[in-house]
């Protein structure tokens, strides 16, 4: 039975780049999650008898979540909708299964990186038909209507069993529950040399993947021990928990550390890696060698040719603007387009799409490729396992060998987390107005070459996007980049990226934040970071 429940806009439900995120105890509040849900159905017309994705990574919340979405797409008009059993679907895999069902779309339940339980955080999104993040166009009209919903359509109905692999009646709706993993784990399959992997094990090579007790964990055992045979133990923390068994799920080099100093032990593991709440982000850590993920990024795209699913060559390659030109040094070799957009996988979307990117990353430790319309954490980490295998050597010798050939772009990221919002916003708009006579300034020595806010015109679609972070280039080709990140749900995070080139080889084995010194010390007293946000050092370095 439908029902038509009466309710009143919430003020502040506009979805980012990344859905729509807050914590756990707003969208415990009735009505705040329908009237959200409702808005996503509301902004969308066509989907009648059609197929809905949806899943989410398993935090506090998710289940209930998701027995909410189910009615309210029944009562809506969805004629089927496919949920990962017991609500679990890394948003990766739930790409894919949007496309691979040529779904209407999907929702994913998640706050990616965010830390979890009943005082942590909660999210949702909406991904399109192509498997990506809902474009501009859909969250503009999901945010106008979350400010004058007046009702929303829900059904009566007894709870769906979602242990419970299979097909069931929601009203006349039909609901198929299915292995998060099988469909994942097919097109890993034929994207990679399993046997060369599965060959990379046998020979003694030894790994370590932290899930962070967050989504990838199933899809770890099955993939890297249970088909690749991996000893058992290679996967860590590997039982998806509401809370992240009390950690902060975010692959670097804080909230991973345990694989971090692993990775550094003279008896550790040849590659330590981990991926995030909701698998979409990835690291990299070789014996004694930590791989930025801006590096990561060059060196997957200059070696994917040996994994077959890319042996033909790519198409061009896509990194956001924060995120080093290590990348654009590897596409002037292969003679293939680079692409800078801003931060979000929309814009990467667009590009994929079109055929003129195949792999594209962020230096937030998000990589990917056509094969999704999302960053793919452990897809980063087998393509790393399958070049393993083929170059037979270490993450050490083919970072080195890489930085031979292209030279070292030294990059690292600092964050200034959950600082005043009032604070950093007084931050970024002094640097503001400070652009336009910053061209052929000295700062601390160094001569800036140009100064902006970063816009982006989209080749595919013609859109344009307006103060992206804000860029110091520096007559010697170094640059610092400040940004505001709306990935948290308190406060706001100050985000730091800091560049420099070399392409002397001798200085390679130069310590990063020793090769930035001078770098981060302008970074720091230009923008009077201490000032305004009342921060001396930031909280992460990466």
């Amino acid at each position: 039975m439908i029902e038509t429940v009466k309710t009143a806009p919430i003020d502040g439900q506009k979805p980012g780049t990344s859905g729509l995120r807050k914590k756990v105890t707003v969208f415990q509040q009735p009505p705040y999650l329908a009237n959200f849900v409702q808005s996503i159905f509301n902004s969308l017309s066509g989907f009648e008898g059609k197929t809905l994705v949806l899943g989410g990574d398993g935090r506090f919340f998710n289940v209930e979540a998701i027995q909410i979405v189910l009615k309210m797409a029944a009562a809506n008009g969805f004629g089927r909708v496919i949920v990962g059993q017991n609500g679990i679907l890394s948003t990766p895999a739930a790409s894919h299964m949007i496309r691979k069902n040529q779904a209407f779309g999907g929702i994913i339940l998640s706050a990616s990186h965010n830390p979890g339980g009943p005082d942590g955080d909660f999210g949702i999104k909406y991904n399109a038909s192509n498997g990506g993040p809902a474009p501009e166009k859909i969250t503009d009209a999901i945010f106008a209507i979350t400010k004058t919903l007046t009702e929303y359509k829900i059904i009566q109905s007894n709870d769906v069993d979602l242990s419970k692999i299979g097909a069931v009646k929601l009203d006349a709706m039909s609901v198929e529950v299915v292995d998060p993993v099988t469909d994942y784990l097919a097109m890993m399959q034929e994207l990679f040399d399993f046997d060369a992997i599965r060959g990379l094990f046998q020979s003694g090579f030894r790994m370590k993947f932290d899930a962070m007790s967050a989504v990838t964990g199933p899809y770890a055992h099955r993939i890297l021990e249970d088909v690749l045979g991996a000893p058992a133990g290679t996967v860590l923390n590997g039982t998806p928990l509401p809370d992240f068994g009390h950690h902060h799920p975010d692959p670097n080099l804080v909230h991973a550390k345990a694989i971090y100093d692993m990775a550094m032990s003279a008896d550790g593991p040849d590659l330590c890696a981990a991926s995030d709440g909701d698998g979409d982000r990835n690291l990299i850590i070789g014996k004694s060698q930590f791989i930025t993920p801006s590096d990561s990024l060059a060196m997957l795209c200059a070696n994917a040719h040996l994994a077959p699913a890319y042996k033909a060559g790519l198409a061009g390659i896509a990194r956001s603007m924060p995120t080093s030109a290590a990348a654009d040094r590897v596409a002037e070799k292969l003679k293939i387009n680079i692409f800078e957009t801003p931060t979000g996988w929309k814009f990467f979307g667009n590009l994929l799409d079109a055929g003129k990117a195949t792999i594209c990353g962020e230096e937030s430790a998000g990589t990917g490729s056509s094969h999704v319309r999302e960053k793919d954490g452990l897809w980063a980490v087998l393509l790393w396992l399958n070049i393993l295998a083929v170059r037979k050597q270490s993450v050490a010798e083919i970072a080195k060998e890489h930085w031979q050939i292209y030279g070292r772009n030294y990059y690292c990221r600092h964050d200034y987390e959950e600082v005043a919002s009032a604070g950093a916003n007084d931050l970024v708009a002094d640097l503001r107005a400070k652009l336009p006579t910053l061209k052929g300034q000295s700062i601390n020595g160094k001569i800036v070459a140009n100064a902006d806010d970063f816009a982006y015109h989209d080749p595919v679609d013609g859109s344009d996007s307006a103060h992206q972070g804000i860029r110091i280039l520096f007559e010697d080709g170094s640059r610092v980049v400040y940004r505001l990140s709306g990935t948290g749900t308190e406060g706001a995070t100050l985000r730091v990226y800091i560049e420099r080139f070399e392409d002397e080889p001798s200085k390679l084995a130069q310590d990063t934040q020793m090769a930035l010194a001078d770098l981060i010390a302008i970074s720091r007293d230009f923008a009077q970071i201490a000032k305004y946000t009342g921060r001396q050092e930031p909280s992460v370095i990466t």
